[in-house]
């Protein structure tokens, strides 16, 4: 297992915020975890931690939300995700730890500019009904990206949020998405080797918070203004997109 103290130290908040957001925010946060993570350790090894603990999560947030989701938008966004995920699989293998640390720092700036201005643009538009050809193109990029780093998140509130769901319906949706995506995705990571030994033992000493931080944000979700939660987090991702951004950028120099 992972040894580094700093890890642990960055790890287990964030496995309880993910677990929030989840539980109770629609599952954002999963763009949050690895940026954060790569502070420490390899991005690559970051993602496959970060992986069944994400995939317990949820089972707890599909009893919490069971059956409050969107039908047909979900027959449009699978399918279409499972070719962003075949994607982020077979590009996945020819970048080395440097480069990926760059693509989730660019990642992680972009989602923090889409939360600060996107979203509150997207709520004001006119509703917009379900769609296959938006749904497609944004749930292909959800499944690239959430391979690559959990981070499909942004990319599915693109395509959803323009409908005006109510909150319930919207979180429950894309709780069941992001349920068969992460547990689809657990194939192509133990067949390449991302989920080894090391990764897997890791993940269940963290294994314990999951169910607290689900649990929690399914009581916060009618408690809490999901605009202070969000703030707080995402001024965590911009640090952690510049860290990683920079990283990057001068090993290449160097």
């Amino acid at each position: 297992m992972i040894d580094q103290w700093l890890f642990y130290c960055l790890a287990i908040p964030v496995v309880l915020l993910v677990g929030l957001s989840k539980g109770g925010f629609g599952g954002g946060l999963g763009s949050l975890a690895v940026p954060v993570l790569s502070l420490a350790i390899d991005p690559r090894l970051a993602a496959a931690v970060l992986l069944p603990i994400l995939c317990s999560m949820d089972l707890v947030s599909l009893w919490s939300f069971r059956g409050r989701w969107d039908k047909k938008n979900l027959a449009i966004m699978f399918p279409f995700a499972m070719l962003g995920l075949i994607l982020g699989a077979a590009m996945s293998t020819y970048m080395d730890a440097n480069m990926i640390r760059f693509m989730v720092g660019v990642m992680a700036l972009y989602f923090v500019g889409h939360y600060v201005w996107g979203k509150h643009i997207l709520q004001r538009v006119a509703v917009k009904p379900a769609s296959v050809g938006r749904g497609g193109f944004w749930s292909t990029i959800a499944g690239f990206v959430s391979y690559i780093a959990h981070a499909g998140g942004p990319p599915i509130s693109i395509y959803l949020l323009p409908q005006h769901l109510p909150k319930t319906l919207f979180v429950g949706t894309t709780v069941l998405f992001f349920s068969v995506v992460n547990y689809i995705k657990l194939v192509p990571y133990v067949w390449t080797g991302q989920l080894d030994t090391r990764a897997f033992v890791t993940s269940l000493v963290l294994l314990p918070l999951a169910p607290i931080g689900v649990r929690l944000g399914v009581w916060l979700h009618h408690r809490v203004s999901d605009r202070w939660f969000y703030g707080v987090c995402y001024v965590l991702l911009a640090v952690a997109g510049v860290k990683l951004l920079s990283e990057s950028l001068l090993a290449w120099l160097g």
